[in-house]
């Protein structure tokens, strides 16, 4: 897995949906060349690496605030869309925690906030 490049990031978001937790991070400095704006690490259980992260990624545009979103997971990575509203923290965390309910399987499941 070709996971993003953190150096140092802040904690904006927490969430517990299952037996998983949802870390969404910003002020991000990466190592990788790449400028993101939020990173989503979703970690299972007591395990200690993320098994799947979903990024906001700048990719300028003609309003200057066009995000890629790209989903890195064990198996690979893809840029699964693109969005100017993705610059919002809560605009990309509820986006993100859907696309992470339907890779895990858990629509059943309500994601709780906390922090």
């Amino acid at each position: 897995m070709s996971k993003p490049g953190i150096v140092t990031a802040i904690p904006k978001r927490r969430y517990r949906l299952g037996e998983f937790s949802l870390t969404v991070l910003g002020d991000i400095e990466s190592s990788d060349g790449r400028d993101y704006r939020y990173i989503m690490a979703v970690i299972q259980g007591d395990n200690p690496e993320p098994g799947i992260y979903l990024t906001a990624e700048y990719s300028g545009g003609a309003g200057g605030n066009r995000h890629d979103m790209r989903l890195v997971m064990r198996d690979g990575e893809d840029i699964i869309g693109s969005s100017e509203d993705w610059h919002d923290v809560e605009v990309f965390t509820e986006e993100a925690i859907g696309i992470v309910s339907q890779i895990l399987k858990l629509t059943d499941e309500e994601p709780y906030r906390m922090m």
